[in-house]
This record gives C-alpha cells, structure tokens and sequence, in this order.
C-alpha cells in the first residue's frame, strides 16, 4: 500500500519526483474504455417489459425483463439488417424485430424466422451478464469469462431502511476519467460549492492518500471548525464547531464512493453526537465523451423525514450539477481548442493523479 501525506514537505517532495512529465502513462479523454468492470446499465426500476435502449461504453444495449423479472441485455441490433431491436416488442421472453419477426430468446439465440422454414443456426444477438443488486442493475460487458458476481461493488447502503436516501441522475457531456478526477479533488470544494459541501478550513486541512488493490484513498479530518450547509442544516447543527472525517474512495472505474462523519462534541439534549453520510456517484461511460450518472446521498439519521429529504436531494442536486457545468465547460475546450495543452499537476492532485494512472494501466491490460 502507497500512502503519501500531502501536507508534510517531504512527501510534497515525493509528489513532485512522480509528477507525470508525458501524459502517456495517465487515463484521459481519449484512452480507450475499460470493459471488464461492472457497470451499472440502469436503475433496476427502468428495467421492465417494455424494451429499453441504452448506449453503455460505445454499444447500443437493449434492457428487458423476462416473464419472471429476470433482467436481460441484448445488443440493440438485429443481425440480419441492424433494426434496433428495442423497437421491436416481447413475446413471452422472445424479443421479436420489428422489421422482419425474427425472435431472439433472452440467450440472444433466434428461435424463429418467419421467411424461412428452418431458423438459421448463425442467427445469434451478443447477450451481456446482467445483475440486479439493490436499486441499481449492473452489466459487464467485457470478456465473459471474467464476469465474477463477486466483484460487483457492495452500495448495500442504499437498500437499507436504517439510512435515509436521496437520488438523482444526469447525462453528462463528458469523460468519465475527468468525472473521477473531480469527484476525488476536494480542493476544488470551496469555490465551485461555495455554498453547500465546501468549507475553506476543509480544503486546508490535512490529507492523505493511498492505494489499496487498484482503489485509490483519500483520509481527511478537521477538528472544531464550522460544518458545511448540506451537512450542518439538515443536523440543526450550523451554530456549533465539529469534527469532520472522510474517506473518500476510487472503488472502480465504474463508482466512487465518500463515506463522511460529523461529530459534534457537545450536542443538545435528545440530539445524537455523531452523524454519518455515505455518498455514493455511479457512473458508466456513453461514450468517451458522454456519461451516464447516478447519484446517491445516504444519512444514519431520520430516514423518511420528508423536509431533510427536500433538503438534501436540493443541495446535492445543485453540488453535482455545478460539476456537471464544469466537467461539460472543460470538454468543450478540451475538443475543440486548437492549440494542445498539457496541464500542470501540483501535490493537491496526487490522488487524481493516482485513479488514471490505474484506469490506464487497467485499459492497457486489456489492449494487450
């Protein structure tokens, strides 16, 4: 395990002797996808007996559920003459083109060509492994044989009825290696949410960072300082100075994670001292330009409270969508300014720096 503590000079030092001179070795807009991951395809709720079309890391993907609920993925494109088939409509667990009624089984296996006597044994639709795991559905879409179960990642949070969830989505116009980048860059916390997760004695106080089997982790704490406004309103607690703690996580290509305390070391009567957030962004690439995004914001405290519930879905809906502005802003220079530019990195930017290091070894892997 690397672990480097940023706010010590000699580990600054560290950083700066590894501070990429050459992008090559460091994910970007244009390294190619990684596909042996699971990524989440839909909400499990989307998923239903109508046909749903989704483009997932480059490929249209037609979604369905077979009479018993079991969820499907097709290539959305019949092989005979590409109708998509999610055009077409379900018989049974057979997905029929609407173009000539050739009917394909949930094993992607056409069972029946109405212009021929004897359906040709060619006649096949790639099928991906699809799981269901709480609110989310989850595909792989690499290399079949490495499609364990096991490692899709554990959100077992967001079922649970002893925490207190919000959720939203977004399409976003942009890269999914910028969006991890982001989404594990605090610093930029106090001035692009200024008035939500942001505190400037937060963006100051110490860190460090670690790699741990292929994730990347940042550890943050603050001790008597003001809370931020999407933790210390819904907590009644913005009067008071607190303790903070993160972990913020790179999981996998495909999801990162922030579980956050507030500790508050004289609560009033009836109140808890201690107050948990698991923040959970999934996210899976459209293409290398666009994204799929779902969010989720979880609370150990009054789950089903319906005005904390409006609180907070609002404050994190307008957090992520000034990243969202941002992430689109930087995409649209990035593609279209004439002239090329290689970014600078400083120390603060260890731990992105770290997360595309890993996705492009991971993407170099499987071009190899």
């Amino acid at each position: 395990m690397d672990t480097i503590d940023l706010s010590r000079p000699t580990d600054e030092a560290v950083f700066a002797a590894m501070e990429p001179r050459e992008p090559g070795d460091f994910a970007n807009h244009s390294t190619p996808l990684i596909r042996n991951c699971w990524y989440a395809c839909a909400r499990a709720s989307e998923i239903g007996r109508t046909p749903l079309a989704r483009k997932l890391l480059g490929i249209d993907v037609a979604l369905f559920r077979t009479e018993a609920g079991a969820p499907v993925a097709m290539r959305n494109r019949c092989p005979h003459r590409s109708f998509p088939l999610a055009r077409g409509k379900l018989v049974g667990d057979r997905l029929v083109c609407g173009y000539h009624g050739m009917e394909f089984g949930s094993d992607g296996v056409c069972a029946h060509m109405p212009a021929l006597t004897q359906t040709p044994a060619t006649a096949t639709v790639q099928t991906y492994p699809i799981v269901d795991r709480g609110p989310l559905t989850w595909i792989w879409m690499g290399a079949p044989d490495l499609a364990d179960e096991a490692l899709i990642p554990d959100t077992s949070w967001l079922g649970d009825p002893a925490w207190g969830t919000v959720t939203g989505s977004f399409h976003i116009k942009s890269d999914y290696v910028s969006m991890h980048e982001n989404l594990i860059d605090q610093t930029h916390f106090p001035f692009l949410h200024p008035g939500t997760v942001g505190t400037p004695e937060y963006a100051r106080s110490k860190l460090s960072v670690s790699t741990e089997n292929n994730q990347v982790v940042i550890r943050r704490e603050l001790k008597g300082a003001p809370p931020p406004g999407v933790y210390g309103k819904p907590a009644n607690i913005m009067h008071k100075l607190v303790d903070r703690a993160s972990e913020a996580r790179f999981v996998s290509p495909a999801l990162h994670t922030a579980f956050a305390s507030v500790r508050d070391p004289a609560p009033d009567p009836g109140q808890p001292s201690l107050y948990r957030y698991n923040i959970t962004h999934v996210f899976t690439p459209e293409t290398n330009n666009s994204i799929h995004y779902w969010w989720f914001n979880s609370r150990d405290y009054r789950p089903g409270d319906l005005e904390i519930d409006k609180f907070m879905f609002e404050a994190h809906s307008q957090a992520y969508h000034e990243d969202v502005e941002a992430l689109e802003w930087i995409n649209e220079v990035v593609r279209t300014d004439g002239e090329a530019q290689f970014d600078l990195s400083f120390a603060p930017d260890k731990p992105g720096l770290m997360a595309r290091r890993i996705m492009y070894r991971l993407s170099a892997r499987e071009a190899r």
